[in-house]
């Protein structure tokens, strides 16, 4: 069949049914009557010969058909679209741009300020969201567009998409002044293990990193609290007798109102590299180039 013959906003309808899962979400999400969905909808399912999604109470499940054309269409719809946002040079000072930017929580307080700062300089009326996305959904919503870049630890992606190293990080503990078991600015191993530990995680149970290097050499710590955010397990530490292990650049910000000592976490740690990630398809996209080229100048001077 001849791409003349097909209409290509089906496979916009297509791709905004698999990403929400929903006629009636996709018609929101499009400004379109859910009728309109449904008739393309029926078009497309005539285009393949399969029903392509198939209604499991109130949500419509693609088709190992649909799971097998999704990503192609996604980079098709996103090399269109670059195409077109390519045809014109971008011009940072006067765009109107909105870039979206998966960021893990844990992130933002060290990327954000330099990264917005050297925004505001070169594109005052450019906006930045920062989402954080499960990682299993992170390369099809690169793929799809709906995000231009992503921050990150090293992850498993195929080579559609591209990644560059962005930093290294220690990993300290702090641990509040006047702590009766640490009492210089070292910490041993064996005192570690003595001492009641926070893991901050938004993960409901695992390890952390600092538990899997543990593992390695047969040992475990006591972990006696476990919560969401750096911020509070850094109030907790000042306030009680328990040690928090973190990465260093987040607890030289976070620790700041707080005079907790940050010491050297006591077993040889690699160290916590986090990468830029983008889509193949937006290589040569100025606007995106333009995005990664103000990241990496943050994480420069961060």
């Amino acid at each position: 069949m001849h791409i003349s013959k097909v209409d290509l906003n089906l496979f916009i309808v297509f791709e905004a049914i698999y990403a929400e899962g929903s006629i009636t979400r996709a018609s929101l999400k499009m400004s379109l009557t859910q009728p309109a969905i449904s008739h393309a909808l029926n078009r497309l399912r005539q285009l393949f010969d399969d029903p392509l999604f198939e209604r499991q109470g109130h949500v419509m499940t693609p088709t190992p058909l649909a799971r097998s054309i999704i990503e192609p269409v996604r980079r098709s719809l996103r090399g269109f679209e670059v195409t077109l946002n390519g045809a014109a040079r971008f011009d940072a000072a006067s765009s109107e741009r909105s870039f979206s930017l998966a960021l893990r929580d844990v992130l933002e307080a060290s990327v954000l300020p330099p990264l917005m700062a050297g925004v505001a300089r070169a594109a005052p009326a450019v906006t930045l969201n920062t989402l954080q996305v499960s990682r299993r959904e992170l390369e099809s919503e690169l793929a799809a567009g709906t995000l231009d870049a992503a921050i990150d630890i090293l992850l498993p992606l195929s080579n559609d998409i591209r990644r560059t190293q962005l930093a290294g990080d220690k990993t300290v503990v702090l641990v509040r002044r006047g702590h009766p078991l640490v009492k210089r600015r070292a910490l041993t191993l064996d005192t570690y293990l003595q001492l009641e530990h926070i893991q901050t995680s938004s993960r409901r149970r695992g390890p952390g990193l600092e538990d899997v290097e543990l593992s390695r050499q047969g040992l475990q710590r006591r972990i006696r609290l476990r919560c969401q955010h750096y911020f509070a397990a850094c109030r907790v530490v000042a306030e009680t007798d328990l040690a928090l292990t973190m990465p260093e650049g987040l607890a030289r910000i976070v620790n700041q109102q707080f005079n907790n000592q940050l010491l050297p976490f006591p077993l040889d740690m690699p160290a916590l590299d986090i990468y830029l990630y983008w889509h193949t398809s937006v290589d040569n996209d100025p606007a995106n180039l333009w995005l990664r080229e103000q990241i990496l100048a943050a994480m420069a001077i961060s």
